[in-house]
C-alpha cells in the first residue's frame, strides 16, 4: 500500500492551528538571498501559488498571504510519527520522502474485511487527524507509487493487473528523475503506453538503465524491498481489536491470548523467551507498553502471564486500545529435554527458583537482585565479581579454607585501635563513636597487596569478639608503627 499526503507539511501547520484551515496559506525558507515558497495549502494553490514562487510574487497574488517559516527536517520528522502510528495497520511500514509512506500489508487486509474497507480505514483515520491523503494498493511498490500519485478511477490494482494500470499514466509515474521525465515528454512519449512495449535494448542505448530499472520494479520483474521504520521482530504475535478496550479485564484477555499463540511458537521452535514486550496502541495515536525479562528462557504462559500481569494498572487506556502486540525480543533455545531435568534438580538448577526470582524482580525491580561468583584476586573486595546470569558458573568455585565475614563493607573504614606491639591482636576498638572490648581474637591472616594492580601495603586480618558477642573482622595496613595513628580497618561482619 501507498499513501501519499498531498499537503504534508501545511496539513501539520493547519492541525496545530486550526485557524489556517480557512485561509490561504505558505511555508518558505531562503535561498539565494531571496524567501522561495517550499509548499502551499490547498487555498493558496487555487489561487496560483505553488513550490518554487518567490514569496515578494506569491504576496502580489494574495495580498495578506500568510507566511511560515519550513524547516527541511520537518517532512521526515513527521513522516517517522505516522509511520510509527501506522505499525496498528501493519507490522512493515516504511517513510517514502519526502511526502509518502509504504506498508507492506501482505496477510493484513483480510483482519478489516478486505483491501478496500482495509484501505479506506486507513485513509478515513489520517484525514480525520487532517492530512489529505491518497492511497492505492497493487502488487510491487512502483505501481502503487504510481497509482496513488496518479491513478484517476481505481485505487486496488488486481493480482499481475499492474501493466494495464500504467499505461495511461504519465512518464513521472515511474518514478523517473525530472529530466528523465521532460525528455520522455520533449519526444512525444507522454504515456507509458507510448515506450512501455518498445524493445529494451532500445530504451537501455536510448535513455540509459534508470528507466528500464524503474518499468521492471513497477511491472514486477525486479524485487524492490522496503525499509521499515522498526525491525519486525520474529516472535511478533498482534490482535486488533473489534471495538477499542478501555478495561483492565479486557487487557489481560488480549494479553492471555496474545502469550497462548506466542508461547505455543516458541515451545513448537524449543525456544523460550528472555525479554517480551507488551504494546498497547491507543484510538488517539498514543502507545503504552510494558516489558519483562526473565531469568531463564521460557514458555511457561502461566508464568509470564503473572509477570506481565503486575504492570497492567500501569496501562492508561484513555479513549480505548486498539491493537496489542507482544514481541519476544530477546529468545533463547530451550529442549523439552533440559525442562525436564531441571524439574528433578534443585539449587540453582531449578525452575522454581528462577521463575520465583522473575516475580520477586517484578516487584522490587530486576536490579535489586544480585548474584555473585569467586574472582581471582587476592584482596576481599576484589575476590568476587556480578554474575551475568542465574545458570553462569565460575572456575576456581569459592574458597571455603578461611573464615570470612557474612557483610563485607564496599571500602574499609578507619578505625582507633589500643594493641600490643608487634602483631598480637587489637584489645580495644573504637567505631563510629561507639568503643568496643575484645575478649577473643584469631590472626593474623596476611594478604599481600597485587603489585600488578597497584603499589601499597599488605594487610593483617584479624576475627575479632568484643565483650557483647559480636564479632568483626579488623586489619591493620602494613607493619606496626608507633608514629601511624591511620593504621588499623574494620573491613567486615560476622554473623
Amino acid at each position: 500500500m501507498a499513501i501519499w499526503f498531498r499537503y504534508l507539511r501545511t496539513d501539520w501547520f493547519a492541525r496545530r492551528r486550526p485557524v489556517l484551515r480557512e485561509m490561504p496559506f505558505v511555508l518558505s525558507a531562503p535561498d539565494h538571498g531571496r524567501m522561495v515558497v517550499t509548499a502551499a495549502n490547498v487555498l493558496a494553490q487555487g489561487r496560483g501559488v505553488d513550490t518554487g514562487m518567490s514569496v515578494a510574487d506569491a504576496r502580489v497574488m494574495i495580498p495578506g498571504l500568510e507566511v511560515l517559516d519550513d524547516q527541511p527536517e520537518r517532512s521526515a520528522k513527521l513522516l517517522k510519527g505516522i509511520a510509527e502510528w501506522c505499525i496498528r495497520y501493519s507490522p512493515a511500514v516504511a517513510t517514502d520522502p519526502p511526502e509518502g509512506l509504504m506498508l507492506d500489508i501482505t496477510g493484513c487486509a483480510h483482519l478489516w474485511g478486505g483491501e478496500r474497507p482495509y484501505l479506506a480505514e486507513i485513509l478515513l483515520r489520517l484525514n480525520h487527524f487532517g492530512y489529505n491523503t491518497r492511497g492505492a494498493i497493487a502488487d510491487t511498490i512502483g505501481s502503487a507509487w504510481a497509482i496513488a500519485r496518479f491513478g484517476q478511477d481505481t485505487h486496488i490494482i488486481e493480482t499481475g493487473q499492474q501493466s494495464t494500470a500504467l499505461l495511461l499514466l504519465p512518464p513521472p509515474a515511474l518514478r523517473l528523475e525530472v529530466p528523465m521525465a521532460e525528455r520522455l515528454e520533449k519526444l512525444g512519449l507522454r504515456q507509458v503506453s507510448d515506450f512501455i512495449s518498445m524493445p529494451r535494448v532500445a530504451l537501455r542505448r536510448r535513455f540509459g538503465p534508470q528507466l528500464l530499472l524503474r518499468l521492471n520494479q513497477a511491472l514486477g520483474y525486479e524485487q524492490e524491498m522496503i525499509q521499515p521504520v522498526q525491525p519486525i521482530e520474529p516472535y511478533q504475535e498482534r490482535l486488533p481489536c473489534l471495538e477499542p478496550i478501555v478495561t483492565a479485564t479486557g487487557i489481560e484477555i488480549a494479553l492471555q491470548r496474545l502469550l497462548d499463540s506466542l508461547c505455543h511458537r516458541l515451545q513448537a521452535e524449543e525456544k523460550g523467551l528472555r525479554m517480551a514486550l507488551f504494546k498497547c496502541y491507543r484510538t488517539d495515536g498514543k502507545i503504552e507498553q510494558i516489558s519483562i525479562g526473565t531469568t531463564r528462557a521460557s514458555h511457561n504462559t502461566r508464568h509470564l502471564f503473572k509477570l506481565l500481569e503486575i504492570n497492567i494498572p500501569s496501562i492508561e487506556p484513555a479513549p480505548g486500545i486498539e491493537l496489542f502486540i507482544l514481541e519476544a525480543s530477546k529468545v533463547e533455545p530451550l529442549s523439552p529435554m533440559q525442562e525436564k531435568l531441571w524439574e528433578h534438580t534443585s539449587g540453582l538448577d531449578k525452575i522454581g527458583l528462577s521463575e520465583l526470582l522473575d516475580r520477586i524482580g517484578g516487584k522490587i525491580g530486576g536490579d535489586s537482585i544480585h548474584r555473585y561468583l569467586p574472582d581471582e584476586h587476592y584482596w576481599p573486595e576484589r575476590s568476587f565479581k556480578p554474575a551475568l546470569s542465574v545458570t553462569e558458573t565460575a572456575e576456581p568455585g569459592w574458597k571455603n579454607d578461611r573464615l570470612r565475614p557474612v557483610q563485607l563493607l564496599a571500602r574499609p573504614e578507619l578505625v582507633e585501635v589500643t594493641a600490643p606491639v608487634p602483631d598480637y591482636p587489637p584489645m580495644l576498638f573504637r567505631y563510629k563513636g561507639t568503643l568496643h572490648k575484645i575478649v577473643r581474637a584469631d590472626g593474623p591472616e596476611r594478604v599481600e597487596p597485587e603489585w600488578w594492580l597497584h603499589q601499597g601495603e599488605h594487610r593483617d586480618y584479624y576475627c575479632v569478639e568484643d565483650d557483647e558477642g559480636k564479632r568483626y573482622w579488623l586489619f591493620r595496613s602494613g607493619h606496626y608503627d608507633a608514629a601511624k595513628r591511620d593504621q588499623w580497618f574494620i573491613h567486615g561482619f560476622f554473623a
